[in-house]
């Protein structure tokens, strides 16, 4: 039943950001790429701050699966995960995109995601990001990626 209320949540608060469109215009279209790569550029040098200031203060962040890392974060439980997994990684984690593409207010990032941790495993991902972006900040974020190798790398049990 947890679960189930979560989903509806998560969905509902993805498709009400998705519904605040801030035009489709190609101008808005590159300023909204440009706020998602400089979140990304920001958050791989480890410039939590910086990253964060780009996340509106009633925003989410999804996790895919069943991890230990895994639901919905507000910003400020997702900016305490980031600098909990940033102080277990040798020079935090880095994001490099692949593809980048933009409609309406929605940013979708194919990525990869390598990073060492302090106890010599190395997280090494492929990614699909979706961003809602609301009156110039990421509104809504889904994470989706291989979620075993999150458990294995990041997990309790891993």
């Amino acid at each position: 039943m947890k679960r189930l209320l979560l989903a509806a949540v998560i969905t509902t608060t993805f498709f009400m950001a998705g519904c605040q469109q801030e035009g489709t215009a190609e101008t808005g279209l590159a300023t909204n790429k440009q706020i998602v790569m400089d979140f990304w550029k920001a958050f791989s040098n480890s410039d939590v701050e910086t990253a964060m200031s780009l996340m509106h203060n009633e925003g989410t962040w999804w996790i895919q699966g069943d991890t230990d890392i895994s639901g919905v974060y507000t910003k400020a439980q997702y900016t305490d995960l980031v600098n909990g997994v940033g102080e277990n990684t040798e020079n935090g984690i880095q994001v490099t995109f692949k593809e980048i593409t933009a409609e309406d207010n929605r940013v979708a990032v194919e990525a990869e995601s390598y990073g060492v941790l302090k106890n010599g495993k190395i997280y090494q991902n492929t990614l699909h990001l979706q961003h809602v972006i609301v009156d110039g900040k990421l509104m809504a974020v889904r994470e989706y990626l291989d979620t075993r190798h999150v458990q294995e790398t990041f997990g309790q049990s891993g």
